[in-house]
């Protein structure tokens, strides 16, 4: 007579494996996505300068937001979508 009390199952290592996934998907953020954020946000730099002197050019005032806040929220924007992917 065998014990089956401490072998796992396939309905056990599944679940398992479901809830190892789960708790991956909504983990801390990783080196990977760092390295993609700075990449973004380096891209984006010189758009949001090039926007933000032309809207000042055009209306005579300063922009509300500064260049590296939007390039920084584009980048919070970005890189999510990407590894939501």
């Amino acid at each position: 007579m065998t014990d089956m009390t401490n072998t796992p199952t396939r309905e056990t290592t599944k679940k398992r494996h479901a809830v190892r996934a789960a708790l991956s998907r909504h983990s801390v953020p990783t080196r990977e996505y760092y390295v993609y954020f700075a990449v973004i946000f380096v891209a984006t730099l010189p758009l949001s300068f090039l926007t933000w002197g032309l809207s000042a050019a055009r209306r005579m005032e300063l922009p509300s937001r500064g260049p590296i806040k939007a390039a920084w929220s584009q980048a919070q924007i970005i890189t999510p979508r990407i590894f939501s992917a």
